[in-house]
C-alpha cells in the first residue's frame, strides 16, 4: 500500500491520480509501493524479466543501448510524472527488457506490479491514455535520436547537447567518455571537437567539467 505522502506527490506529478473517489486512484493507491533509486543503480539490464513499472517522482532513469562493439548510445531519459515505455511494451508483449536502464540523479519512485499495469489497461480509460500518450512522446524523441544519428553532424549533436545541459547546470559535471556515451560516438572524436570548440573560446575544458562560455556560437555552430 502507498503511504500518504508518496501518494500526494505522485498525484502532483500525474494529475489524474488526484481525484481520491476514482476507483482506479484507490486501486493505485493500494496496489503501488514506493522505492527509492541511489544515482548509479542499474535498474534493468538488457535481458531481465519485468515485473513492474516505475513512476518517477524525483531523480532522473536514462535508458540506453550498448553495440556488440561496447559503443553506447542514449535512447532516452525520464523523470517527475513519467515513465519508461520500454517497461511497459515488456510487459504488455510479455517479453524481456530490451535495453539498460540506470539511475542518473538519485529517484524516489511508485512501483506498479505488472499484473496490476495489464488490470488497469483492460479496465480504465484514463490509466489507457496516460500510457499512450507515455508511448507517443517517445516515439518522438526515439524517432529525432535516428535523424541525429543519421543526419546531423557530430559538431552541431555536441553543441546541442551542451547548450542543453549547460540550461540545468554550468559548468557541466561531464566527462567526454560519458558525452561519447550520451550521443553514440567515441571518447576520441568528443574530445577533438571539444578542443576545437575550446581554441575558438566556446566553451572551457577541465577535468570532469565543460564550461559553456559563448552560447551565441554554439548555438551558431548548430546551423552550419
Amino acid at each position: 500500500m502507498l503511504d500518504p505522502q508518496y501518494a500526494y506527490l505522485i498525484s502532483q506529478a500525474i494529475p489524474f491520480l488526484q481525484d481520491q473517489d476514482s476507483r482506479l486512484v484507490q486501486e493505485f493507491n493500494r496496489r503501488a509501493f514506493h522505492a527509492h533509486f541511489p544515482a548509479g543503480r542499474e535498474i534493468f539490464a538488457e535481458g531481465d524479466r519485468v515485473e513492474g513499472i516505475a513512476l518517477i517522482i524525483s531523480g532522473v532513469v536514462r535508458v540506453y543501448k550498448i553495440s556488440d562493439s561496447g559503443r553506447e548510445i542514449t535512447l532516452y531519459r525520464f523523470g517527475e510524472g513519467e515513465s519508461c515505455v520500454i517497461t511497459a511494451n515488456a510487459i504488455i508483449n510479455v517479453g524481456d527488457f530490451p535495453a539498460i536502464a540506470v539511475v542518473e540523479q538519485e529517484a524516489e519512485a511508485v512501483m506498479i506490479p505488472a499484473d496490476a499495469f495489464l488490470d488497469w489497461i483492460d479496465r480504465y480509460e484514463e490509466w489507457r491514455h496516460f500510457i499512450f500518450s507515455l508511448n507517443a512522446q517517445r516515439l518522438i524523441s526515439v524517432m529525432e535520436i535516428v535523424d541525429q544519428v543519421a543526419f546531423q553532424r557530430m559538431d552541431r549533436r555536441i553543441a546541442a547537447f551542451l547548450l542543453e545541459r549547460a540550461d540545468i547546470e554550468n559548468p557541466i559535471p561531464v566527462t567526454h567518455q560519458e558525452i561519447a556515451n550520451d550521443l553514440g560516438s567515441s571518447r576520441e572524436v568528443v574530445s577533438r571537437l571539444l578542443e576545437d570548440f575550446s581554441a575558438r573560446g566556446m566553451v572551457r575544458l577541465s577535468r570532469g567539467e565543460v564550461e559553456v562560455v559563448d552560447r551565441m556560437q554554439l548555438r551558431a555552430q548548430m546551423n552550419l
